[in-house]
């Protein structure tokens, strides 16, 4: 029997059907599928997979020998040491378990751990709160039973650990706030998650589900088919020199081997005609990226403050060829490092004045007049509505409420709460209520400048 933490309204069971043969199919039986529960025919379900107003509960099982594969895999490529990291691309292993939701089993599940720094700092701290992926039928080549399983509609979801935030409510905060000020932006909510290796079930603690960007954000936010783009590195800057398609991790139409979009982008932003004819070189970048709307993230994101993306780092959005438009469209991604201050290395100003060339999608748009007044009118729209004091308050609080009982459960060595766990998760909601105050401030006070 699966033990539970504290009631949930929502429960998803992992039980173990993950120690037969491979070869052995004829025994996988799948008596629980329907096309509305496991089907590739349905829409996803929204509202059964990303409440506004539950905690789910996911009980993972997965055999003692694959839970120790994946183990020696993520040791064996995540250097803790002083020597160098590696060049070379590693994308964690996958593993099978099985997966049950209110009395109806999922089979053969596909899990892997998932993350850059935040996985290798819960590898040095000896955290095992680790971020993983799922996926519904990966593993359908070896299991022709489960072929284009889903669950509820969703192919993929991901398990963000919520690294380094002790409210556990910035990751889903900052992607609701984006959707809301009107960019496409991944659904998330909470859940428990439980995992069973062999050694009884033990609580991983509070988790944000996030949806998969190249899964059903796409079908569902956009009109499907174009080119979706996850830069990573020094391409992701689209800085001068940078271009490199092997950095620039294309999603979509993978056989086509086609990145003339991506590359007008990066030929049009260093473009001479930036300073021998601005209009001509605004008209070229305007008719292969929607900088409107990437101005508007820019305003927002930050607005909240937000270290680890584009401005700071390398990494962490996506680029969809939006075919309504033609254009390319700013998808954020990966939000657990914002609504931060604090931050060694800080965030980026309201008016970007550190910015340099080497992030040329800010530095040369708001050298720009008109792009830059743009920018600043976006930020004041932002702190009118939905980043308000009261509103953004309002939703702190609902939020904590929420899923405080869960975040406070949470156990030594699967927790990046302080001791004792309610001090360290309560203080960190009030400091998240007067960023709010504090952000407000500073924006009334650089558009009065």
């Amino acid at each position: 029997m699966i033990r539970k933490l504290i009631p949930a309204i929502l429960v998803v069971a992992i039980f173990p059907a993950c120690n037969k043969d491979p070869e052995d199919i004829a025994e996988l039986n799948t008596p629980d599928w329907t096309d509305y529960t496991h089907g590739n025919i349905t829409e996803p379900d929204y509202a059964v997979v990303f409440p506004e107003d539950k905690v789910l509960r996911f009980d993972i099982v997965i055999s003692t020998a694959d839970w120790t594969k994946m183990q020696t895999d993520l040791t064996s490529h995540i250097n803790i040491g002083p020597q160098p990291p590696s060049e070379i691309e590693w994308t964690p292993m996958w593993s099978p378990c099985s997966f049950m939701f209110n009395g109806t089993e999922w089979y053969k599940v596909g899990i892997r751990y998932k993350g850059n720094s935040s996985l290798k700092e819960c590898v040095r701290r000896n955290i095992r709160k680790y971020s993983f992926k799922l996926d519904f039928d990966q593993f359908e080549d070896e299991f022709p039973q489960i072929d284009d399983q889903r669950f509820y509609g969703f192919k993929q979801l991901n398990l963000a650990n919520g690294f380094d935030d002790r409210s556990l409510l910035r990751e889903k905060t900052a992607a609701d706030l984006f959707r809301e000020f009107g960019m496409p932006s991944a659904r998330t909510t909470f859940c428990q998650v439980w995992i069973d290796y062999g050694q009884g079930s033990k609580y991983f603690g509070l988790y944000t589900l996030v949806e998969e960007v190249d899964d059903t954000v796409i079908e569902t936010q956009f009109t499907d088919g174009g080119n979706l783009y996850k830069p990573e590195g020094k391409a992701a800057t689209f800085a001068a020199g940078s271009y490199n398609t092997f950095q620039l991790d294309k999603k979509t139409n993978t056989d086509a081997g086609d990145y003339s979009d991506v590359r007008a982008l990066y030929d049009i932003i260093n473009s001479g005609l930036r300073t021998t004819s601005p209009e001509e070189w605004k008209t070229d970048l305007e008719g292969v990226f929607d900088v409107s709307h990437f101005l508007k993230w820019l305003a927002a994101n930050t607005v909240i403050q937000n270290w680890d993306t584009y401005g700071k780092m390398n990494h962490n959005y996506y680029l969809y060829n939006n075919p309504e438009t033609g254009k390319l469209t700013w998808i954020p991604w990966d939000n657990n490092e914002s609504l931060r201050p604090g931050k060694e290395g800080g965030a980026l100003s309201l008016g970007f004045t550190e910015v340099t060339s080497g992030w040329p999608l800010i530095r040369y748009l708001v050298n720009d007049n008109s792009y830059f007044s743009a920018y600043k009118t976006f930020t004041g729209s932002f702190i009118q509505s939905p980043f308000d004091i009261a509103s953004f308050q309002q939703r702190v609080d609902r939020q904590a409420l929420l899923i405080r009982q869960y975040a406070i459960a949470e156990v030594q060595g699967y927790t990046f709460l302080g001791s004792p766990a309610s001090t360290s998760f309560d203080t960190a909601v009030t400091e998240l209520k007067q960023h709010v105050v504090n952000r407000n401030n500073a924006v009334n006070a650089f558009l009065g400048q």
